[in-house]
């Protein structure tokens, strides 16, 4: 599977974050609804916290410890459409107000998000575990168990078994931070995507 182009992208960010009628709290569910799905708003909302803290200037793990991360521009996967596709039906966002959600749609650009952000953190470098531990595993428990046609097969007994110790410098650190930016980004939409598929008030 060939890797897709990385660039970064204001008007994403934007995108992502100013639509007023995405909130954050909206994933709770307001009604009963299945284990599955709920599992998966869970399964999402780890992943999410995890980036974040290791995104924060106090992180413990100090995975970014002589970078100031936040002064760095993101890498977003732009081969994918999740932050317009799983806009919710009835929002405005730049103007344009969603006329219909489309289930389909977003669950596909969520696994091809997924899949592609899997492949690309399985190749950085992990001296010390963190990485794995932090983003990948959570991923991986998402993937398997909310999209698991979305988990490569080629990369199941590859990960974490390349030894990245000799390349782990500067370099790769701000390639990482730059990743994770965007990832920590998509992740937002795909929080709130799944929050909002597990309200039950989307069109099918």
């Amino acid at each position: 599977m060939p890797l897709m182009k990385l660039s970064f992208t204001p008007g994403l960010l934007l995108l992502a974050l100013s639509c007023s009628t995405w909130v954050v709290s909206r994933s709770l569910p307001l009604m009963p609804s299945g284990q599955t799905t709920d599992s998966c708003v869970f399964y999402a909302r780890m992943l999410l916290e995890n980036i974040t803290n290791l995104l924060a200037p106090d992180d413990p793990t100090r995975m970014f410890s002589g970078m100031n991360c936040t002064r760095h521009n993101m890498e977003l996967n732009l081969e994918t459409n999740t932050s317009t596709v799983c806009l919710p039906q009835g929002s405005v966002c730049s103007g344009e107000t969603t006329s219909a959600f489309d289930r389909k749609s977003c669950l596909t650009n969520i696994e091809k998000d997924l899949s592609y952000y899997y492949q690309v953190l399985s190749n950085q470098p992990d001296s010390d575990g963190t990485l794995g531990s932090s983003v990948l595993l959570p991923l991986r428990e998402l993937m398997e168990n909310c999209f698991i046609s979305s988990l490569p097969t080629d990369l199941t007994s590859k990960e974490g078994s390349e030894d990245h110790s000799s390349t782990n410098g500067f370099n790769q650190r701000q390639r990482l931070c730059k990743i994770m930016k965007g990832f920590h980004v998509r992740t937002i939409t795909i929080n709130r995507a799944i929050g909002y598929m597990n309200l039950g008030e989307h069109t099918t």
